[in-house]
């Protein structure tokens, strides 16, 4: 499976809307976390070795950030993976320990409207909603050796929550390409 970096959209790009379903059958939108100090918005996967290579770190990675807004989203067609089917989701978020709402993007629109390309993709927007951060969890990838820490992600959320910018230059994400249906696929 060729690895697949994410488009580094402009920094003080704003926040997309969207309102997905969740994997608890629960609607779930950007407006949710407008209280929130930042939001962040991850592309993920079940299927995906890169995202299982991080999944139980990023999660400890992230509870502690109890005021954060934080929720995945998953992107890719099913009929030809059917590993990122809703129940599978469940059975990730259950083995990663994850608190956080795992959405549902059938139409794949909202992939679309945030510019992700891969999962893991990780997007960190400010309590204005101007996007800080677009890049990778840490340097660590399947079989390069380095351990999964999740530096890049934790420093520009220490960062944005401290009312600053994220450290640059900002290392894009690289994952499994987002499967897109044939109709569906970003010009």
């Amino acid at each position: 499976m060729p690895a697949v970096s994410s488009f580094m959209v402009p920094l003080g790009s704003p926040a997309p809307d969207f309102a997905l379903q969740a994997i608890e059958q629960t609607t779930v939108s950007r407006d949710d976390f407008a209280d929130a100090p930042a939001l962040l918005v991850m592309f993920l996967s079940n299927h995906c070795p890169y995202v299982r290579h991080l999944e139980r770190e990023l999660g400890e990675a992230l509870s502690a950030y109890p005021h954060l807004g934080v929720v995945a989203i998953c992107s890719n067609e099913t009929d030809n993976y059917p590993d990122d089917a809703p129940r599978y989701l469940r059975e990730q978020r259950a083995r990663a320990g994850w608190n956080f709402p795992y959405l549902i993007d059938e139409t794949q629109q909202v992939a679309k409207d945030y510019r992700a390309a891969c999962t893991p993709d990780f997007f960190l927007y400010d309590r204005q909603g101007r996007l800080a951060y677009r890049g990778a969890f840490d340097h660590s990838t399947p079989g390069n050796g380095k351990p999964v820490t999740g530096e890049l992600l934790r420093a520009a959320i220490d960062a944005v929550l401290a009312g600053g910018a994220s450290p640059e230059p900002h290392q894009p994400s690289v994952g499994c390409s987002i499967k897109w249906r044939p109709e569906n696929e970003p010009a």
